[in-house]
């Protein structure tokens, strides 16, 4: 069964399979940003979880060795005991002791077998789980990655289309202005005109009254 940040990185390559490829690309794509947002804060919210689990497999590996070691004292315990009762038993002494010897010998031999297959056991956990981590965090790294790329994009097409609008602006307030200013010089031209005639009315009148 697939854990849920794996069900989570399904989804999102599920989401960016199906977005739109950009005008004129093949590779950059268009995504939603806030569906986008929403899945990688779902990811973001599963992902300590799942290494917390990990970690707890990590952590269990003192819990095996600790396990094998009891197990191994246990057996060795009652090779003891097995050896005191041969002894107690008032059998032949070359014999008990010999076959002290043995049980004790092939405890000590099971004891280390059980520490060794836990050590492995718990190094191979270990492995398996910082594996498992960094292929969770590369698929991470590269969907964000991709994320990014798609994001650059788009802003410097913005930047572009803004830029193309600020120069047609500029251009049309400077046609704007040069036109105020030569509709301000016919205006004042047109003034002084006016103003030369009315000077001229008024000094005829004055000349007609003195007659």
């Amino acid at each position: 069964m697939s854990s849920r940040i794996e069900q989570m990185i399904d989804e999102i390559e599920e989401y960016i399979e199906h977005c739109r490829y950009q005008p004129l690309s093949n590779s950059k794509i268009l995504v939603n940003k806030e569906e986008m947002l929403d899945l990688l804060a779902e990811l973001r919210r599963r992902t300590p979880d799942e290494i917390k689990r990990y970690q707890k497999m990590i952590s269990n590996k003192e819990a095996i060795l600790a396990d094998a070691k009891s197990k191994a004292e246990a057996i060795i315990s009652q090779a003891e005991v097995q050896t005191s009762e041969l002894i107690s038993e008032h059998q032949i002494m070359q014999q008990a002791y010999n076959q002290a010897n043995e049980v004790v010998t092939f405890a000590s031999g099971q004891a280390q077998d059980i520490v060794d297959a836990a050590s492995n056991d718990a190094y191979d956990i270990r492995l398996n789980a910082i594996q498992y981590t960094d292929d969770v965090l590369k698929s991470l790294e590269d969907i964000i990655g991709n994320a990014l790329e798609t994001t650059r994009a788009r802003t410097e097409n913005l930047l572009n289309s803004l830029q193309g609008c600020y120069e047609m602006v500029s251009i049309n307030r400077a046609e704007l202005h040069s036109a105020q200013e030569e509709g301000q010089e016919a205006v004042g031209e047109e003034m002084q005109e006016n103003g030369e005639s009315i000077e001229g009315n008024v000094q005829g009148a004055e000349e007609g009254g003195q007659e």
